[in-house]
């Protein structure tokens, strides 16, 4: 199944891989002193499970042992039939967890220390070449006694990851992968976050602001959607909130500020238009465009108030 361990580089990592016990939706969230460690580490499908395969890595874990879990095995079966396939496998670490919360991790005898994971109810974390053998117990304190969303949760293991120590190498990349429980047909849909940050001086940092940005541009879809049918009360509170997560994204404001208009709100959109037209005047002109394609009236008296807002 695998190249010799020696033709590849160990990317060492710290990562954990969860199911929520309550909605069913599965995480992957990893760091490393790697250039884009998410493309390698992170692997997760609705409906079936998660999968980090990281050290002297093999990619082939991710799809495989999704593909396994999907034919029915359990996590610890289908790690336990990739392993024995594996020629190598004492140079891997490789955790991963199914549609039923159990999981299954393993950490090579020739992962390159200080290695080790460690399993909770629902979750596993796992990490080589550390600074220090505190790192994954850390992370799985920090996950058990965590609030919040999955990607929340699985966002704070890592952070408590670095802070004991991380990578005795220092840190270049992150990456942070969820998705629904129960899939929908459509695997596009599915992927409810999937941020990467490939090369960064402070990767965990820039990988929270990615993901304050995801939940933003969320709402953001969710009020386009609702505008499209109609339902521009709740397409302007879902606005509201892309606007409030990411007050420095101009265009969200703006969208904000149409969804207001579009539903007979000039004056309460007045103030936010004016932000947006002083801050980046292009959004007038897009402003005249909007009619043809149908997200605005075609009034030509309501387009005239709106571009001279502020002006």
């Amino acid at each position: 199944m695998a190249e010799k361990a020696g033709s590849r580089r160990p990317v060492s990592t710290y990562s954990i891989v969860a199911r929520d016990s309550e909605i069913g939706e599965f995480g992957v969230a990893v760091q490393s002193h790697w250039f884009s460690v998410g493309s390698m580490v992170s692997w997760a499908e609705s409906g079936v499970g998660a999968v980090a395969t990281q050290s002297f890595v093999e990619p082939s874990y991710g799809p495989l042992g999704l593909a396994l879990m999907k034919a029915g095995k359990s996590a610890p079966e289908a790690l336990a039939a990739l392993l024995v396939a594996d020629k190598d496998s004492e140079t891997r670490q490789v955790a991963m967890v199914d549609a039923s919360g159990r999981t299954a991790a393993h950490t090579g005898l020739r992962c390159i220390a200080a290695a080790g994971h460690t399993e909770g109810k629902g979750f596993s974390c796992q990490a080589n070449m550390m600074e220090n053998g505190n790192v994954w117990p850390e992370m799985r304190k920090a996950f058990e006694n965590a609030s919040g969303d999955l990607a929340e949760k699985l966002l704070l293991a890592l952070e408590a990851a670095e802070r004991e120590g991380g990578d005795i190498r220092g840190r270049q990349s992150a990456a942070l992968l969820v998705v629904k429980g129960i899939p929908s047909g459509k695997p596009w849909a599915d992927r409810l976050i999937d941020i990467r940050v490939e090369d960064h001086s402070c990767p965990l940092e820039e990988l929270r602001r990615l993901l304050r940005l995801s939940r933003a541009y969320r709402h953001a879809g969710r009020g386009d959607d609702l505008a499209t049918v109609g339902n521009l009360s709740e397409a302007k509170g879902e606005y509201e909130m892309a606007a409030q997560l990411a007050p420095e994204i101009v265009e969200l404001s703006f969208w904000q500020a149409i969804s207001l208009v579009s539903a007979g709100n000039l004056e309460e959109a007045r103030p936010i238009l004016e932000d947006v037209f002083r801050k980046e005047p292009v959004w007038r002109e897009l402003v005249r465009r909007l009619p043809a394609a149908g997200l605005l009236q075609d009034d030509p008296e309501l387009l005239k108030a709106i571009v001279e807002v502020g002006k």
